[in-house]
């Protein structure tokens, strides 16, 4: 049997999946560590991990997905690598970590991407990055720069995550990809290159930056040492790397424009594929290169982020659902009321500043309430309309910007298990949802598999994705139009 091995490098833990290349099937999972990895926080708003920690927990993942297949270092022909985005990774001419990782979810970087949007001028930044530098990987570097000038003077690479894994996977080979610079904010649309506004603006070397290399493509392979520990074969090609939301979406086979991948967990993210150079003028949504935006052929993901979705629905079991019933229940108690919980509404936005409302934080609110007419049940099916409404908000965004969104994938877990989430989503926004089965890992060794010319394209990779459902929009969407529409009304006031 022969096998493509994918890699996740999350935040809570490091996912190792082998593929067998002719089914298409997982023939393995397993993640390291059991319980969840650490984040380090010196201060309140800093997140850091040890990028070495990575490394021991894939060392232990691998070990064991082929212990438990029984899969000989040779049968795997390439890996696959999937990576938490934006975080700064800081190396030396020998590839040692000169520090932590500075994380996605650090915020200490803002005031620096703050004052670079300033400065370069915010025309020019979304012309240009089609993004505000934000709190992302270069404004992380400049934090760096300012407060460990010492430490900084040693930095030979700067890298993302995946980029330091294939590092070690390959003895040293330091590289990244366009997608990787796009979402550090390093990347130039309109003069595709290493941004001169960005490097200018903050101080930093061009030689900061790794080698680019296609995000399909024999990037480098396995080094004898790493082999003989890891129970590989030297010289197994490493194919391919993409941040988590592009590789969610690929896992999905959502490539085209007007596709959109979709999560519904804790928080929710939208990811949609856009076809021409193009960004919110509002910086509502962050736009990066996907992992098949190659020139002339522009393929840009479109990257909603939004706080409150998983977390109110769980919100609404632990204090407004009877006591002791599950999901599954909630669900149908929702159901035994009509669209639009009779002109009651849920306003999400209750775990932090929200993007998509220009980094307000309007806490979550019910609007409505008739004391004579609702009851649990109104306020679950609210909430539930409520998430649901948050993302055709956030989607109405990307098709103002030349979006025409036709599909929205997605894997068939979290909110996506909701019957009526599923509904009121596809109503409200006109468009087909398909469900599926599938991860992270899974997909980033399929994408292995094309960047080493093993499948011909994505299609023939996905061609054996286990489709689980397909959602249409209801015949008459009329109530849930109109249910949005004073939803719509109700948020911004």
């Amino acid at each position: 049997m022969e096998y493509l091995l994918g890699y996740d490098i999350g935040t809570s833990s490091v996912k190792a999946s082998l593929v067998e290349i002719e089914s298409g099937k997982c023939a393995a999972s397993t993640f390291f560590p059991e319980t969840e990895a650490p984040i380090i926080a010196k201060q309140a708003g800093w997140a850091e991990q040890e990028p070495e920690s990575w490394w021991n927990y894939l060392c232990q993942a691998t070990k064991k997905v082929l212990a438990d297949t029984g899969a000989k270092g040779e049968d795997v022909k390439a890996i696959g690598i999937s990576y938490q985005m934006h975080g700064l990774v800081c190396v030396d001419k020998d590839g040692k970590a000169l520090r932590p990782s500075i994380i996605w979810c650090d915020g200490r970087a803002v005031p620096y991407g703050n004052a670079a949007f300033e400065a370069i001028g915010g025309e020019q930044c979304l012309a240009h990055l089609l993004n505000s530098p934000g709190n992302f990987t270069a404004a992380k570097l400049a934090w760096v720069k300012e407060n460990e000038p010492e430490l900084y003077s040693k930095i030979h690479k700067v890298m993302l995550p995946g980029d330091y894994i294939a590092m070690k996977l390959s003895g040293g080979d330091m590289k990244t990809t366009v997608s990787g610079l796009s979402e550090g904010m390093f990347w130039d649309f309109k003069n595709n290159e290493v941004s001169k506004d960005v490097m200018n603006h903050f101080g930093f070397s061009n030689n900061l930056i790794c080698d680019i290399v296609p995000t399909f493509s024999v990037q480098s392979v396995v080094c004898e040492a790493v082999a003989a520990e890891l129970g590989l074969a030297a010289g197994t090609p490493i194919s391919y790397r993409g941040g988590d939301q592009p590789n969610n979406a690929l896992s999905l086979n959502v490539m085209e424009p007007g596709e959109i991948a979709a999560t519904g967990g804790t928080s929710g993210v939208v990811y949609g594929v856009l076809g021409e150079v193009n960004y919110d003028k509002l910086s509502r949504v962050n736009t990066f290169a996907h992992v098949n935006h190659n020139q002339p052929d522009t393929r840009l993901g479109v990257l909603l982020c939004i706080n409150g979705t998983g977390i109110l629905n769980a919100w609404m079991k632990r204090t407004v659902a009877p006591e002791g019933i599950g999901y599954a229940d909630m669900n149908d108690l929702a159901e035994s009321v009509p669209v639009g919980a009779e002109g009651l509404s849920v306003i999400p936005f209750g775990n932090g500043a929200e993007r998509v409302l220009q980094n307000q934080n309007p806490g979550a609110s019910v609007s409505g309430i008739n004391f004579n007419i609702h009851t649990k049940a109104h306020m679950l099916r609210a909430a539930q309309e409520g998430i649901a409404f948050s993302f055709a908000y956030g989607m109405d965004i990307m098709a103002k910007m030349g979006m025409e969104i036709k599909t929205i994938k997605a894997g068939h877990a979290n909110l996506f298990l909701s019957p009526l989430f599923r509904r009121t989503l596809a109503s409200v926004t006109g468009a087909t949802i398909e469900l599926y089965e599938t991860d992270g890992a899974v997909g980033a060794a399929k994408g292995a598999g094309i960047g080493a010319g093993i499948y011909k394209d994505n299609n023939e990779a996905f061609s054996t994705l286990k489709h689980m459902a397909t959602v249409k929009p209801e015949a008459d969407c009329a109530p849930y139009k109109e249910a949005y529409k004073l939803w719509v009304e109700r948020l911004e006031k």
